[in-house]
């Protein structure tokens, strides 16, 4: 299921709320539809105090009784034996739902957890996954354009929060807690209040060109994934306003495009809920693309989240 399928998908909203439910999943992998989640974790906040915490191990399915390998049992401290009398997904994910309500979520690069969860309660429980959500990614990029990266070890490193239990669902939770605790106070130093960063931040421009965006940086980064790249974006992006992208592809060496072409490598995909030129769940990009890629040309089409982990590995 991609992006434009999630037609219930909740809307990400740039607030610094004071009741919410954070949440964060742990998974085999990256993709919602082949990879699976092995704990779910939420902490309900309430006029800012914490009031009540979920956490649950969920067991994959598996035909021998190996439900994970060594990477993500070394990256998380999750075991195949911790696995092995943890609770089916079909069992956990209702208490998980009822826990969370109709609360506003908060998460760091929470699209990612949302995907899953939209996905599984959908194929699961035949019902829609609505909430709407704040993620700390989208607001430290936009308080913080300075930093390259904003990563959650990264917002941990630059607030001196010990990260040293990261990787486990509620322990991930508490770190976005206190990560967005260190940006509502930044908002308010910057900006003089949160309110007012929020109406800066929220404020894009109706329309950039490509031949507007000129780079801001003295020198590129020889490995860059972006350098010599020509990249084009369509959909509107959660994390990053289409100015802020384009300004990055130019500073990382990339070339931006207003239109998919024959010497385009990227299309990168935003949500297309809003665009009026939408046809069949795809823009005229994203269709022009898909024929040039059909045809053996090296052009590659990647959702935000792709893009995003591409400066990462930068």
């Amino acid at each position: 299921m991609t992006k434009n399928q999630r037609i219930n998908k909740g809307n990400s909203l740039l607030v610094f709320p004071t009741s919410f439910s954070i949440i964060d999943i742990e998974t085999t992998g990256l993709s919602p539809r082949y990879d699976e989640i092995i704990e779910l974790s939420a902490i309900k906040v309430i006029d800012g105090s914490v009031v009540d915490k979920f956490t649950s191990l969920v067991q994959p399915d598996s035909s021998d009784g190996i439900y994970i390998d060594s990477f993500i049992t070394e990256l998380t401290g999750i075991t195949n034996e911790m696995l092995a009398s943890a609770p089916k997904l079909s069992s956990v994910l209702p208490d998980y739902l009822d826990f969370i309500g109709n609360d506003l979520l908060v998460g760091h690069n929470v699209n990612f957890d949302i995907n899953f969860i939209y996905d599984k309660t959908e194929s699961l429980l035949s019902r829609t996954f609505s909430n709407d959500f704040v993620d700390t990614m989208r607001i430290s990029r936009r308080l913080h354009p300075e930093f390259q990266h904003h990563r959650l070890s990264d917002l941990c490193e630059r607030y001196d929060i010990d990260y040293s239990d990261a990787h486990r669902s509620l322990s991930d939770c508490v770190l976005t807690m206190k990560c967005l605790s260190f940006l509502f106070d930044d908002a308010k130093q910057l900006y003089g209040s949160a309110e007012k960063f929020i109406q800066h931040a929220s404020s894009k421009s109706k329309s950039v060109r490509a031949s507007d965006i000129i780079t801001t940086s003295d020198s590129f980064m020889p490995d860059s994934p972006l350098r010599d790249k020509v990249i084009v974006f369509t959909g509107t992006l959660d994390t990053l306003t289409r100015k802020e992208a384009m300004q990055i592809v130019a500073n990382h060496g990339g070339i931006n495009a207003d239109n998919v072409t024959q010497k385009t490598n990227y299309l990168v995909l935003g949500n297309n809920d809003y665009c009026s030129t939408i046809k069949d769940g795809k823009s005229r990009k994203q269709k022009r693309a898909e024929q040039l890629k059909l045809s053996g040309l090296d052009i590659e089409i990647i959702p935000e989240s792709v893009f995003l982990d591409m400066l990462d590995e930068d």
